[in-house]
Parts: C-alpha cells; sequence; structure tokens
C-alpha cells in the first residue's frame, strides 16, 4: 500500500504571472504557502484475488472498470495510461477540504497521485521532477486551462517566492524568518468558506484570453511580490503590510475578468473589512471557493461573528509539501497475474461461478 498526503496552498500574490499568456513574455512571480490540509492518496496493485473486478476507484463514486481506458475519473484515467500502469490497481482518495474551491486542491490531488504511482513502481521523482510530471498532466495531457503555480507550491511546501522563467523552468526559494515573525503572519490571517464551489479552468479560460489586455494590471501585482518578500524578510518592516497590500492586490485581481468576483463574494469582503480586517482576497481563480481576510488577533472574534453564516477554517503553514506517508509495497511474480487474467477472462465469460 502507497498513501501520499499532499497539502493545499494559499497564494498571496502574483496570482495569473504564472499563465503561460503572461510568463512566456514578461516571466512570472508568485509568494505562496502551503497549509495543514491535505489530499490523500492510496494506492496499491489490486492483489491477485479479486477475480469478480479488475480495478477499483474511489472517490466521489465507487468505479470498478474493467480496463483504464473506462475510468471514468479524467486525473486518475489520464494518469495510469500515461505512466504506463498494467496491472490492476485500488485507488482511493480523500481530502480534508472541499474541492474547485480556490485551494489548488485539483493539482495536490495530480501530485499525490503521480508521486504514488511512481512509488508503486519503485520509482522516486526529485521534488523538481515531480512538479513538472504534476504541470504536464494537467496543462498538456488534460488540456486543462490555469497556471503552474499550485503544482509547484503542492509539491514544494513552505513560504515560498517563486520565479517562472519564460521557458515554463522554475526556481523556489524559500522565505526564511524568525519563527515568531512567521507566527505573526500566520495568526493574523483568516480563512472562510463562501459555500460555493466552481470549476477554476473555465474562469481560468477567461483570465487566458483577456492577459494581452491586463497586462497593466498583471505587472503590477507581480511587482507586489517581491515588496511583499521584502517585508516579510526584513524584521524592522511592519508584517501588517502584507494586508494592506492584499487589498490592493484584490482590488487589481477582481479587474482581470467580469467572473473573479460577484455580489457574494463582494458582500463577504466588504463584511470582512468592515469589522477590522486591513486586507484580503479570494483565493484561487475566484468566483468563490475561499476568502483569505488579515486581522489582527484583537479584530478576529467580530469578524467570526459577522461572518458566522460561512465556515470558519483555521491553519498553519505547512513546511514539508508532498510526502510519502506510507510505503509498504507487496508484489506478486508475473505468473500469479497471468493466472489472475486467465480466471477473470473466463469468469466475464461466465465459465466459473463466484460465491455471492
Amino acid at each position: 500500500m502507497i498513501i501520499t498526503r499532499t497539502p493545499y496552498r494559499i497564494s498571496f500574490f502574483g496570482g495569473g504571472t504564472d499563465y503561460h499568456t503572461y510568463y512566456e513574455e514578461h516571466e512570472g512571480d508568485i509568494l505562496s504557502t502551503s497549509i495543514n490540509h491535505y489530499n490523500y492518496i492510496s494506492c496499491r496493485y489490486l492483489p491477485p484475488f479479486h477475480a469478480e473486478y479488475r480495478n477499483r476507484i474511489a472517490w466521489n463514486i465507487l468505479e470498478y472498470p474493467e480496463k483504464a481506458e473506462e475510468i471514468k475519473h479524467n486525473a486518475i484515467r489520464a494518469a495510469l495510461l500515461h505512466y504506463g500502469v498494467k496491472q490492476g490497481v485500488e485507488i482511493s482518495s480523500q481530502c480534508d477540504l472541499p474541492a474547485r474551491s480556490g485551494l489548488g486542491s485539483s493539482s495536490s490531488f495530480c501530485a499525490g497521485l503521480i508521486k504514488a504511482i511512481f512509488a508503486l513502481k519503485g520509482e522516486m521523482l526529485s521534488k523538481y521532477a515531480l512538479a513538472r510530471e504534476t504541470i504536464r498532466l494537467e496543462r498538456e495531457i488534460l488540456k486543462e486551462d490555469g497556471g503552474i503555480q499550485d503544482q509547484i507550491a503542492a509539491v514544494y511546501g513552505g513560504l515560498n517566492y517563486i520565479h517562472i522563467n519564460h521557458n515554463g523552468s522554475f526556481a523556489v526559494e524559500p522565505i526564511v524568518m524568525s519563527e515568531e515573525r512567521k507566527n505573526l503572519f500566520n495568526g493574523n490571517l483568516m480563512l472562510f468558506f463562501t459555500g460555493v464551489s466552481r470549476t477554476s479552468s473555465e474562469i481560468a479560460k477567461a483570465q487566458v484570453a483577456s492577459t494581452k489586455s491586463k497586462v497593466s494590471q498583471l505587472k503590477a501585482m507581480q511587482k507586489m511580490v517581491k515588496e511583499a518578500c521584502n517585508i516579510l524578510i526584513s524584521p524592522d518592516k511592519d508584517v501588517d503590510d502584507i494586508g494592506r497590500m492584499l487589498h490592493e492586490s484584490w482590488m487589481l485581481k477582481r479587474s482581470l475578468t467580469s467572473v473573479v468576483s460577484n455580489s457574494l463574494i463582494d458582500e463577504v469582503y466588504d463584511v470582512g473589512m468592515r469589522n477590522g480586517a486591513l486586507g484580503g482576497k479570494i483565493l484561487g481563480a475566484g468566483g468563490g471557493g475561499f476568502i483569505l481576510f488579515y486581522a489582527h488577533k484583537e479584530h478576529q472574534e467580530k469578524i467570526k461573528k459577522a461572518l458566522a453564516n460561512l465556515i470558519y477554517v483555521p491553519f498553519k503553514f505547512d513546511d514539508q509539501g508532498s510526502q510519502l506517508v506510507l510505503y509498504s509495497p507487496k508484489s506478486y511474480p508475473p505468473e500469479t497475474y497471468e493466472k489472475l487474467d486467465y480466471i477473470h477472462m473466463q469468469t466475464q465469460a461466465g465459465k466459473v461461478k463466484l460465491k455471492p
């Protein structure tokens, strides 16, 4: 059995500069952190004693597909085919927070899935290689619109400055500061779930189409990344400036496309600001999901009460990224699987009767 644990992420500044339509011309910069809420993938070769089914895939639904091509889950189907997994498998997914909510959940899922598949085959990938493979799966194989920051953040973990080159290669630089300052920053952040899930690739498609007309806004958002990094690593600078910059960045982000915000998000944001937040933003592509606020401790209970209709989600920064939390592979000799295939074919043909 292989079990992977991969964190979700919060992106503070630079979102949109990680889209190929932007970084191929201007390069990209991101400030983000992974958090202590995770996606778990368990994966194993199906033991050769289940003649009644060939594969077992558990996610929102439970599947028993005969062939990998028949798997309904797009990412699992694509990954098994792309990485040439021939034997029957059992794969299941569990998550701490809802999908399609702006925390990079799809990239966390894909990174954990790829890590599990490679571990199942007795192979390990470097963090850089795993991030590249996750980007390839989502952007090239599944052909989903979006950026490349989520995959990097999920794999590397930690509070990082990410620089993206013109060709899509990247560098990850941890933000180094005292534990006290890091805890202060973390403690001033509040996360709420709006209750609205959305498909980020649809919103991303609109942003990709508008990139060339929004270069000035994206450059302004990109400039904030290094400014924010400088604030965090400089003990003499006020961390509260991050909150004020978040507000400025949100005003820019919501101008990128009409689908980034809506009346619900605007109302939630206004309530948070009226009750003491210095700034905030909707996370991910926008349109719903989670909203982040920066607020001092003395204002946080007031904000919670004002937003009591939303789900408040405490969190801490994660430092590890995608991890193997259980590695216990078990394999059988090839002739065992050959016998399984034979029994399975006979069963499908009705020549072998299984006990109920």
